[in-house]
């Protein structure tokens, strides 16, 4: 049963960071010895500007108390394929789709614990990454093994990695055919979400928090194919869109000098994005509320709200500093949270004496 936030916030800083640093230097010093310099660069590349993903998924091994062993190599090593296969599509030397669905069998792969693991490498031309990805997928399979309730969770786990392996190919594709394949895998999907956009069902797609949470539930030797499915619902679509929602807000003047896909753009005007984002938020809310575990849900949501809001591209953009605001109004955690993660941002940044 997940704590309250105190004892939460001292596992976290007291256990749960200490941990995901050990296995990210452990992940950096495989990656530094990969052969391939360009599978280097992007290995290490991921890990350095996305450490924060690591940290913030491993939230959910600081909500069981007595399972931080497995949890945290687990969501560790998964996250570190995620960060490292978007890097080697979003900075690609390949255009190629069947570059990219092959990448992402190794998150597939990485959620079966009997999957046996292929040349991921198959379709581009760097290939030789030392057994890296495969390592990582081994470690996550390895830690699957010793959650005693996964098989009830793998259905729900596996859907989601296939999903996110669907955006990745139809994201990073040639440009001119990304908005194309975009709309007609939506349409593929629409009547199962039809109060969605095309552009917030894909948002939802690229979380990796639903199979996070997930975890936990397989950490229960008693958890049942419904508590599986009530928490893979609370999650897909709404926490997870909003997760990645809020991702693409603080990134939309990065993206447009960049020239890259961003979710946000494709709203009608900064009202509706606003609106959307707002009800979407609402409903994971609502979803988290019926949760036996609400609380602990609940403060996902809220330090989704701060950590991304608070972010320093946050401050230079107009619009999001108005949003910000509007979302966090009546959510005194998010504001406390917000407030404690600038004071935490300044302080990573101050330069050492």
């Amino acid at each position: 049963m997940p704590a309250g936030p105190l004892r939460l916030m001292y596992r976290m800083y007291r256990h749960v960071l200490p941990a995901v640093y050990d296995e990210l230097a452990r992940w950096r010093a495989r990656a530094e010895a990969i052969p391939d310099p360009e599978l280097r660069t992007q290995a290490l590349a991921s890990m350095s500007s996305k450490q924060f993903h690591c940290e913030g998924g491993a939230v959910f091994a600081a909500a069981v108390n007595d399972r931080h062993g497995e949890l945290v190599p687990l969501i560790v090593a998964l996250q570190t394929i995620s960060d490292y296969l978007d890097n080697l599509c979003d900075r690609s030397t390949s255009l190629d789709p069947d570059d990219f669905r092959l990448l992402h069998r190794a998150m597939l792969d990485a959620v079966d614990p009997d999957a046996e693991t292929t040349d991921y490498y198959a379709h581009r031309a760097e290939r030789d990454d030392g057994g890296y990805l495969a390592a990582l997928v081994a470690a996550c399979q390895e830690n699957i093994r010793r959650l005693p309730g996964y098989a009830k969770v793998q259905p729900h786990v596996a859907r989601f990695a296939g999903l996110y392996g669907d955006l990745q190919v139809y994201k990073h594709i040639r440009r001119e055919e990304r908005l194309e394949s975009l709309h007609r895998w939506w349409a593929l999907h629409r009547t199962d979400h039809p109060e969605l956009y095309w552009n917030e069902f894909a948002a939802a797609t690229g979380s990796t928090l639903g199979m996070f949470a997930l975890f936990v539930e397989a950490c229960r030797p008693d958890v049942t194919e419904r508590d599986a499915e009530r928490m893979a619902g609370a999650y897909f679509p709404y926490l997870c869109g909003l997760h990645i929602l809020l991702d693409y807000l603080i990134d939309q003047e990065e993206d447009r000098l960049g020239g890259d896909l961003n979710f946000c753009s494709y709203y009608e005007n900064d009202a509706e994005m606003l609106q959307r984002i707002g009800w979407i938020a609402d409903q994971a809310r609502k979803a988290a509320c019926r949760l036996p575990s609400n609380k602990f849900h609940k403060m996902v949501i809220e330090g989704l709200l701060a950590v991304y809001l608070s972010d320093p591209k946050a401050a230079e953009q107009p619009v999001v500093r108005f949003v910000a605001r509007e979302l966090m109004r009546n959510s005194p955690m998010a504001r406390l949270f917000f407030r404690l993660n600038v004071l935490w941002i300044r302080r990573r940044a101050k330069p050492p004496r």
